[in-house]
């Protein structure tokens, strides 16, 4: 039986370090504030704006949430996107995507500042990523990821690892910072021949394509380290993640759950994402 490998224990070690960094900040004036730019009123929009709205308020970190009717036109999105983007008490904005249909993401993601873009939108951040600068952001569930793997003292180098999935959301900076560990990657979709036979490869097998259950049992060598990055509903409404995890746990021998894995801990590195900007505004300021 595989060992859970819990999000909230990576949480709760990461929660000291980021009260003391706010704490520092409001010592020197600047307050951390976030904001939470939402369209409509989807509900895995709303339970994570619930999840960060309760950590950021453990943390000491102010949220503002900017929530606007579905039916806005792209023009007025823009331009309310834009009045966010210019505040100057504002030092990260987190943006719900995907937009209704009518709306084009894609000129804001062109015209959000860098230094606001903690979830690494723009084209500048993720630029960033793939060269290996860490003075950006890198997008908070592949960081999620990689601080499990520290927390839980997982080795990446010299490793195989499989990630299925290659959203740019995900799978491609995910590969990144793991070729900066010195992990072997190999990047799977839902084109690929032979996905069983190239996941069973993996000493640590990452599922990111978001398909409910899709890592079956025979995906896993025997042993390996399994991260769940899904996050989907069931065929009983349930929360599941892209592996079977009732199987998959009999094989592995460590394994993230969902709920509970991952994206206990992505709502941290935003909080460390946001204190960074705020950080750089002080910098700045001296």
């Amino acid at each position: 039986m595989a060992e859970i490998l819990k999000g909230v224990e990576v949480a709760n070690a990461m929660r000291e370090g980021l009260i003391a960094k706010c704490d520092e900040l409001k010592a020197k004036g600047v307050a951390p504030c976030l904001a939470i730019v939402r369209v409509g009123e989807r509900p895995d929009d709303l339970a994570y704006e619930r999840g960060v709205l309760k950590r950021f308020e453990g943390l000491g970190i102010k949220v503002r949430v900017e929530a606007f009717d579905e039916k806005i036109s792209q023009g007025e999105f823009e331009l309310e996107f834009g009045r966010v983007n210019e505040e100057n008490d504002i030092h990260g904005i987190l943006l719900f995507q995907p937009l209704p249909k009518n709306l084009d993401s894609e000129a804001v993601k062109k015209a959000i500042n860098p230094r606001k873009d903690v979830d690494c939108m723009c084209e500048a951040n993720m630029a960033k990523v793939f060269k290996g600068d860490d003075s950006g952001y890198v997008p908070c569930t592949p960081m999620a990821v990689m601080e499990i793997l520290k927390h839980f003292e997982i080795p990446v180098s010299g490793k195989d690892v499989t990630i299925v999935g290659r959203s740019v959301v995900v799978g491609k900076p995910l590969s990144m910072l793991l070729l900066g560990e010195n992990a072997t990657v190999t990047i799977c979709h839902s084109k690929t021949a032979d996905l069983a036979e190239k996941c069973r490869r993996a000493d640590i097998l990452i599922a990111a394509a978001g398909v409910a259950k899709m890592i079956r049992a025979d995906f896993i060598k025997p042993g390996a380290v399994v991260i769940d990055v899904g996050i989907n509903i069931d065929d009983a409404g349930n929360l599941c993640g892209d592996v079977d995890f009732e199987k998959a746990e009999n094989i592995a021998s460590r394994i993230t759950p969902v709920p509970g894995g991952v994206g206990s801990v992505t709502t941290s590195i935003l909080a460390s994402n946001t204190l960074k900007s705020a950080g750089m505004v002080l910098n700045n300021a001296g």
